[in-house]
């Protein structure tokens, strides 16, 4: 059982969630997301709150029940102040920058590396570190994984794509072998 879901989930001043069917969906002054939702998760708004009920005592019901409610906590927080993630781009030569709606890498490779940018998404791109923002917790963090897997940070001298923040474990690499004769 989920204690957080049992709580009521606040809305913020201008912000307004409708349920219509199994389709919730959340405005706000940054944008708007809609999520569809299983039945077995009753979803009750009020004028400052949502509350969810669970429909049964089910073993997925109650999983669920939780997961709804952080999927509406992040809604609701998204529409309000977006999410952001930002990579660090580590090692001679290795750049990105962004030419309209894709994002060109130089990462070691022989040939540049093009990724599309998903709608929604805002991209920058500056000396080395990439700004993801957008509304969506999801596809914020679905296209970093993506950018951060082109090229991952290797270990020895810590060249690749890593997260701001990220810590990677360095290896100390090879020794200068002492030979006896």
């Amino acid at each position: 059982m989920s204690r957080l879901a049992k709580k009521p989930i606040l809305i913020p001043q201008g912000t307004q969630v409708s349920v219509s069917g199994r389709t919730v969906t959340v405005k706000g002054p940054k944008g708007e997301l809609t999520r569809d939702f299983r039945p077995s998760i009753a979803l009750e708004v009020a004028s400052d709150s949502i509350t969810l009920t669970p429909k049964g005592s089910a073993l997925e019901t109650r999983a669920l029940w939780g997961t709804y409610a952080a999927h509406l906590k992040n809604m609701i927080r998204g529409v309000n102040t977006p999410y952001e993630k930002k990579l660090v781009i580590e090692g001679i030569g290795f750049k990105a920058e962004v030419k309209g709606i894709e994002m060109v890498l130089n990462l070691g490779f022989s040939h540049p590396v093009k990724v599309a940018i998903p709608s929604g998404l805002a991209v920058k791109s500056e000396k080395g570190v990439v700004t993801i923002t957008g509304i969506n917790k999801e596809s914020v963090g679905s296209f970093a994984a993506e950018i951060r897997s082109l090229k991952k940070p290797e270990p020895y001298k810590g060249k690749g794509i890593r997260y701001e923040g990220e810590v990677i474990k360095r290896k100390q690499g090879k020794k200068a072998g002492v030979t006896t004769a």
